[in-house]
């Protein structure tokens, strides 16, 4: 939604909701013991009834978002279908779209007073802390320069390298060594090491969810090890706390005056994985020169050839393509057929052809085959990109580092000068 406001260059303001959870009405029947220092003396065994919902509650963030939709539905404002976060209210040929999560808000649209507005409205709802143009949302700063719009972690980052000790370390050039693969760990379970890994990886995933689609690979390859880290595993993890360290200033920048447009890349790395033989997949969309979404993972399903290997991610690319196409046709936005680029011939043709190559392709997994009708229904258009071009390598490979710079530079990341 950033990337789109940065397009169409709307008016962001934000605000924080106070006691959220404490908001939401229970529909179910809940009792607590009476709070310690709080019970009514003489009747220390009696429970009481909860009207409302508490933090803690496993019903407490599903009461609130009830409780939050129905506020909304008196500003007339209409939850997407597409995605539970998110609101929009059309007002003549003006449009407002809210995004909640939980406590934080942001809302934005063309008209700033018609925004404004809006929001007064919500404020009067609730008790809330008013942030104007806001500089954070999910500790990620927002920065707006002109028509770009600029998202970094690096609050958020200096925290995880201080807790893991690395504040003085020597910056690394890419997030792994070189021909770097994580060997499956034989040996029992470390009880300390195994804490300490998952608390340093999970951090690391947060930022790599937020703004660093450059980690995607290195995170998601070692958190596959997190229920048995040898003492290798967690050494690795700070290799990439020494990268993130000689990368701490990066901004994902969404340029909205390049009016680009939605576009999409995919790639597999077949047989990657020694072990199990399962292929490496990853794919990002990109919106306003900027990455909106990327993914890069294990698939689940074994592959026999490499164009099974790339008509399987080109089918995962196309799944995330046409979730976006909805949540933007629910906004009213009208989208040609979306591009997406993949290296291999055989599984464009594939995807473009079915079932011509039947007796090739009967035996995958018949989700897969969706992209054919994407296709089709012309929701999404194949290109072919040369391998050595291709920027989704960075999210299936352990890159050496000229090429992963190189890809790097491509994915709407900007770096001050005197970053690596």
């Amino acid at each position: 939604m950033l990337a789109l406001a940065a397009l169409e260059n709307w008016y962001i303001t934000g605000l924080n909701v106070w006691s959220t959870y404490l908001y939401g009405k229970l529909d179910e029947e809940i009792y607590m013991e009476q709070p310690e220092g709080f019970a009514v003396p003489g009747q220390e065994r009696k429970v009481l009834c909860l009207w409302c919902a508490l933090y803690g509650l496993k019903q407490a963030g599903l009461a609130w978002w009830r409780t939050l939709n129905e506020s909304l539905k008196e500003l007339r404002f209409e939850c997407l279908k597409s995605e539970a976060g998110i609101f929009y209210k059309k007002k003549g040929t003006n449009i407002v779209i809210g995004i909640i999560y939980v406590d934080d808000a942001l809302f934005c649209g063309p008209n700033k007073a018609v925004v404004d507005a809006i929001k007064a409205q919500f404020m009067r709802k609730w008790e809330c802390r008013d942030l104007g143009e806001p500089n954070e949302f999910l500790q990620m700063q927002i920065t707006r320069k002109g028509h770009a719009i600029h998202l970094d972690q690096c609050t958020y980052l200096q925290k995880v390298v201080e807790r893991c000790g690395m504040l003085n370390a020597k910056s690394a050039s890419t997030p792994l060594p070189a021909g770097y693969y994580a060997a499956k760990n034989t040996e029992p379970v470390d009880v300390e090491l195994h804490s300490r890994f998952q608390t340093v990886i999970g951090s690391l995933l947060y930022l790599m969810l937020g703004t660093r689609p450059d980690i995607a690979f290195a995170v998601t390859h070692l958190s596959h090890h997190a229920v048995n880290p040898s003492q290798d595993h967690p050494n690795k993890v700070l290799y990439i706390c020494r990268y993130l360290i000689g990368t701490s200033t990066y901004s994902l920048v969404y340029n909205g005056g390049s009016g680009a447009g939605l576009i999409a890349c995919t790639d597999s790395d077949w047989g990657s994985d020694p072990t199990s033989c399962l292929l490496q997949t990853g794919f990002y969309l990109m919106l306003a020169d900027g990455l909106i979404s990327w993914t890069s993972c294990v698939q689940k399903t074994i592959a026999y050839l490499s164009t099974e290997a790339e008509y399987m991610a080109l089918s995962n690319c196309a799944h995330q393509v046409t979730w976006i196409r909805s949540l933007l046709g629910e906004l009213s936005y009208k989208l040609k057929a979306i591009p997406i680029c993949g290296d291999n011939q055989g599984s464009i043709f594939m995807a473009s052809n079915f079932p011509v190559m039947e007796p090739r392709s009967k035996h995958i997994d018949i989700r897969y085959h969706g992209i054919h009708e994407s296709v089709t229904k012309g929701n999404v258009e194949l290109f072919f990109i040369d391998g050595a071009e291709n920027p989704t390598d960075l999210l299936t490979k352990n890159l050496p580092c000229k090429k992963f710079a190189k890809f790097r530079a491509q994915l709407g990341l900007q770096f001050p000068s005197g970053s690596i």
